[in-house]
């Protein structure tokens, strides 16, 4: 079962990605070029941060599960001086919490606003905020914290 959500929440991380980057994109080009913002552009932003909760979900899921998070909180005293450890026990949880509350409340003003342009720059401004936090939040297997393969 550990095993199935790990490769789940990997090959998620991915969908996550191109669909903040495709969100962030939309709401550029809406913003600069005062396009409208349509039910497309709605569509756009709601399953951007369903996809968001879906991968949180995943990732709790996979946090409760996992052996390294246990054995993180069982000795703590001592694990927390391993980088790796560390990343996975508080850093990556918390970075990647983060992130979506920033696209859930992205999501949520960008609803909320009046002006199609005001809709598409708190989307740009709160999704490309949430990307940067998720991108220092992945463990790339060029990461000094923490590293792993592109899919597990």
């Amino acid at each position: 079962m550990y095993q199935t959500f790990t490769f789940l929440h990997s090959l998620f991380r991915w969908v996550v990605l191109l669909s903040l980057i495709y969100a962030v994109w939309v709401a550029f080009k809406g913003y600069y070029y005062r396009e409208t913002f349509s039910k497309k552009e709605d569509s756009v932003r709601h399953w951007t941060a369903t996809i968001a909760h879906i991968q949180l979900v995943l990732g709790i899921i996979l946090y409760s599960k996992s052996p390294i998070v246990q054995y993180f909180w069982k000795y703590f005293s001592e694990a927390k001086t391993s980088l790796d450890l560390l990343f996975f026990g508080l850093i990556h949880i918390f970075l990647m919490l983060t992130a979506i509350v920033l696209v859930t409340v992205g999501s949520a003003l960008a609803k909320r606003k009046a002006a199609d342009r005001e809709k598409f720059k708190t989307m740009l401004i709160w999704f490309t905020v949430a990307l940067a936090v998720i991108f220092m939040a992945i463990p790339w297997p060029f990461s000094p914290f923490a590293n792993r393969p592109y899919f597990r």
